[in-house]
């Protein structure tokens, strides 16, 4: 089994703009969801804002303490 690379991806962020965070791994547009989860029966989204524009790094492998921000647990797997 081929081992994925799950490097936090960086984004810019726009104040009150509605994000959907892929929670299942799924999604072709990661971190944002798809619609992916529900052919695969996972887990719906994590909407999300942020309170001010902001560049941050999204999770990729799902496994972060502090969802959609990536806290670095990918680096314990």
């Amino acid at each position: 089994m081929e081992e994925k690379n799950y490097a936090p991806i960086a984004v810019d962020l726009e104040k009150d703009k509605r994000y959907a965070w892929c929670t299942c791994s799924h999604s072709a547009n990661q971190p944002f969801c798809d619609g992916a989860h529900r052919a695969h029966n996972k887990p719906p989204s994590l909407g999300f804002t942020v309170e001010e524009d902001k560049q941050a790094y999204l999770c990729t492998c799902k496994k972060t303490g502090n969802p959609p921000y990536c806290d670095g647990s990918h680096n314990n797997s």
